[in-house]
């Protein structure tokens, strides 16, 4: 027979099980005092079923902002929901580092090939880890005219360490400083943050856990199941049958480790999970025999539970991936080869091969930097890049549909937004991407329809305008990039001059990569036209530097030597010809 029990949301008080028009939940047995009216048998919504999988409470209507391990399994049910039911989701990701400090022909160069730069940031990718992973959840609000909600939230990460996982992975001087400067909880990282795994490492750690093939990795770890079991074995010599103890302060998947052990070692006692801790009892080998059998809380059903725990953080990655909703990021490329590599699979070999399969998890990609590079060339907008400031630029008086765009509410819990600007916050720069597609696609609605009245707006209608640049670079061939022409410069009276020293030269009044051409020339490349026209400005008259536009056909010294060869050839033969003309 099963029994309906209830209980209250932490977060808001409200009753997430009783009778009437709330949701029924059936627990593991043995974890709360049931009532005795037998429960109805009802749709199992999804909250509910990861409910059952967590052997957690429904969570309550609203969701944290920030969420760590000991909030993430209460959240995921209605996160799932979140997903389910929105039109698009913002994401950003805050990193332990950018890239590694690589020398010589492994740097990263504006000169390189997408393909080039693909392989050398892949070893940075490999090498940093995600500290923060920012979502915003935009819905349209039904019955209400172009209105959207958004929910954000920050989820705090770190690497799963269980049995043979222990990862590695380096912090960057300069991106801890950069992220501490506005105000990052690194305590939140450290110590609540949620695990992940990517599916390699789900099959290695599943196939241990299931065959029982597993062991304690960390020495913590260790020490911490060794005070355990010399506690609980003292307990037992003086415990009579019946009798239990809590181990308090021990929770998430570490609780399903100590378990584990507990119950291998120990052979006339049995352990339950609970919010206070793990409840140890002594019971007879006969009722242990019993419990393994017959109790839903049995080592083959918790295992998955472990797994469950462990996978933390990829379990919601699987979510968003089935949900096939928009995914939406500003210069997202870097994000997408985190999520690649830490939730999926390692990264491949070729870049084409990583855009097969982050499109095949994400059919729909757009990033809003390209989208905004674009149109602002049409427009008199000043040219920006940073999403602050695009932000901005489409919030002022600048923008023709300032006032008749789409209007954009916080959901309850992320009232902090509203007045409060957070940059570099993940879940604050997620909503910010998700605010500026909206806006953008409204403003391209406006200028398609400039002769005739804009149709009623709703979100598909804005992936129709935005459809020249859904996937753009994520999935086919790459669209020719936009960037300042290359600069050439000749040296004179400088010799035996290095690239260091030209980019030296230079570092002071802008940032640019120099390629050696030939001995005595240089390529420079910079990612802003206002630095390529300053520089041209400014060694106009300079007497040992000519800086000038690079044109392949004029410059390439493979262009030259076909040329200095071509005219040898010409030459050689018009001799041969006045010699043979002579001849006759």
């Amino acid at each position: 027979m099963k029994h309906l029990w209830a209980g209250r949301c932490a977060a808001c008080r409200g009753w997430w099980a009783r009778a009437g028009a709330v949701r029924f939940f059936t627990p593991p047995p043995a974890l709360r005092e049931p009532f005795k009216a037998p429960a109805r048998r009802l749709r199992v919504s999804a909250r509910r079923r990861v409910a059952a999988l967590t052997g957690r409470p429904p969570p309550s209507c609203c969701v944290a902002m920030d969420i760590g391990a000991d909030e993430f399994e209460q959240s995921l049910p209605l996160l799932q929901e979140l997903v389910l039911g929105a039109d698009f989701v913002g994401l950003d990701i805050e990193f332990t580092g950018l890239r590694s400090n690589l020398s010589g022909p492994q740097q990263i160069s504006l000169f390189d090939l997408p393909s080039e730069w693909y392989l050398k940031t892949r070893q940075s990718v490999q090498q940093f880890t995600i500290c923060q992973i920012g979502l915003s959840v935009f819905s349209s609000i039904e019955g209400e005219s172009n209105k959207y909600v958004a929910h954000s939230c920050n989820f705090f990460l770190f690497p799963t360490t269980f049995g043979v996982l222990d990862s590695e992975f380096s912090f960057q001087a300069s991106s801890v400083q950069f992220l501490n400067q506005y105000g990052f909880d690194y305590n939140k990282f450290l110590k609540n943050g949620i695990p992940y795994m990517n599916e390699e490492q789900e099959k290695k750690i599943k196939h241990n856990i299931l065959t029982g093939n597993w062991k304690v990795r960390s020495s913590l770890d260790k020490d911490q199941i060794k005070v355990v079991i010399d506690e609980v074995t003292r307990w037992l010599d003086l415990a009579e049958e019946g009798d239990w103890m809590t181990l308090p302060g021990i929770a998430g998947f570490q609780a399903f480790e100590v378990q584990l052990v507990l119950r291998k070692a120990l052979p006339d006692i049995w352990t339950v999970l609970r919010d206070q801790g793990v409840i140890v009892k002594k019971v007879s080998t006969q009722h242990r025999w019993y419990l393994e059998t017959t109790s839903c809380d049995r080592e083959s059903c918790w295992k998955e539970k472990i797994l469950l725990s462990a996978r933390g953080f990829s379990v919601f990655f699987q979510m968003l991936v089935k949900a096939r909703k928009p995914l939406v990021g500003h210069n997202m490329m870097m994000d997408l080869l985190h999520l690649h590599e830490k939730f999926f699979r390692p990264l491949p070999e070729t870049y084409d091969e990583f855009k097969l399969n982050i499109h095949n998890l994400f059919p729909v990609l757009i990033d809003t930097k390209n989208v905004t590079k674009d149109i602002w060339k049409e427009l008199n907008f000043p040219r920006v890049s940073n999403l602050s400031e695009v932000y901005e630029v489409l919030n002022s008086d600048l923008n023709p549909t300032k006032n008749s765009g789409p209007v954009i509410i916080h959901a309850s819990r992320c009232e902090k937004y509203v007045e409060t600007k957070y940059p570099h916050e993940a879940a604050y720069d997620a909503f910010l991407c998700g605010s500026v597609l909206l806006k953008v696609a409204h403003l391209l609605l406006w200028k398609v329809h400039s002769a005739v009245p804009i149709p009623e707006p709703s979100f598909p209608l804005y992936l129709d305008v935005l459809a020249p640049y859904v996937n753009q670079n994520f999935a086919g061939p790459d669209s020719p990039s936009i960037r300042p022409p290359i600069l050439i410069l000749t040296v004179r009276k400088w010799p035996g001059v290095s690239e260091q020293q030209v980019y030296r030269e230079f570092q002071n009044l802008c940032k640019f990569d120099v390629r050696r051409l030939t001995r005595s020339q240089f390529l420079l490349m910079t990612n802003k036209f206002k630095d390529t026209r300053s520089i041209l400005k400014e060694y106009r008259c300079h007497p040992t530097l000519r800086i000038s536009l690079y044109r392949y056909w004029r410059h390439s010294p493979d262009i030259n030597c076909l040329l200095q060869v071509c005219s040898v050839i010409t030459t050689w033969a018009f001799i041969a010809f006045l010699l043979g003309g002579a001849g006759l």
